[in-house]
């Protein structure tokens, strides 16, 4: 089996775990405010982590060097995926996923300020095509602007800014040091969050099998799309990310009737084409990217 096709399949592995993970925060959403869920999920993703640095005797890779670079790393994510929760149980699927994608423009936009890296002209111009598609997604009026779609791109600004702290912290921590402070930090955040009113909710019976699908489920998408990443050129795995949105447009239509919206489709294509654009012009030119 090649490389290519393994990282395809790799790639079917984050889709589904992503999508399952939006459709689990959507179904918990009555029950459980955004900082539970992200606590409940954090904290079974702690367990997770913490057996298999036992299990693969890597605990001696948890080092507490970078704490502060650790924390913001943390804060960003955590309120990136805060607003991603909001977002999920108030806005259609697929114009979640649509604005969520624009995560790597805004990456372009943050790295400067934090890795030194400076802004090329195809960098810019991926970033204000893909501004256009952001505006064509939202349409934004009176009639179209909601908390919702606010929170949606919100939380692709959290996401880039964790993406970037995170490309910082690999030049010098290990995969599973970077995962043991994100689940604990997270857990310790949404633990003040939701018990700042004094009133902390237990998940319902009924709740906690989504619960333990959004904990397993973030950690199986993001090491899914890692390995896939690491078998494959980037050119190859970010087309494969985007099937996410007709599938949650489809499971939107199916399971909670919303509509199929076109210039969804539309503003997606765009922000795909910026960010594929700037992928081809990176990859074409290595030497250049890892210098700047």
């Amino acid at each position: 089996m090649s490389p290519t096709f393994q990282a395809v399949l790799w790639m079917g592995g984050s889709v589904v775990s992503f999508t399952a993970m939006a459709v689990a925060g959507r179904a918990v959403s009555l029950d459980l405010d955004t900082f539970e869920i992200m606590f409940y999920r954090s904290v079974i993703g702690f367990i997770v982590v913490v057996t298999l640095l036992v299990l693969t005797g890597t605990r001696g890779q948890v080092t507490h060097r970078r704490l502060g670079l650790h924390t913001l790393r943390n804060l960003s994510h955590f309120t990136g995926q805060n607003l991603w929760f909001y977002a999920v149980a108030t806005i259609p699927l697929a114009q979640v996923f649509a604005l969520e994608f624009t995560s790597p423009l805004w990456v372009i936009l943050i790295s400067p300020l934090v890795l030194g890296e400076r802004i090329t002209a195809t960098r810019a111009f991926a970033a204000a095509i893909g501004f256009i598609g952001i505006l064509v997604v939202a349409r934004p009026s009176p009639e179209t602007l909601s908390p919702g779609l606010f929170a949606a791109a919100g939380a692709a600004m959290g996401f880039a800014g964790s993406a970037v702290f995170t490309r910082r912290l690999t030049r010098t921590e290990t995969t599973v040091c970077i995962l043991f402070w994100l689940t604990l930090m997270q857990a310790a955040f949404g633990l003040i969050c939701a018990g700042f009113d004094g009133d902390i909710a237990l998940p319902s019976p009924q709740s906690w099998p989504f619960v333990a699908v959004i904990a397993l489920a973030g950690l199986i998408a993001h090491f899914c799309l890692t390995t896939a990443l690491r078998l494959a050129p980037a050119t190859v795995v970010i087309p494969i990310d985007f099937t996410r949105l007709p599938i949650a447009a489809l499971l939107g239509i199916a399971l909670y009737r919303e509509p199929l919206d076109p210039y969804v489709f539309l503003g997606a294509a765009i922000i795909f084409g910026a960010n594929y654009v700037n992928i081809l012009k990176e990859t074409r030119n290595p030497s250049r990217a890892s210098t700047q």
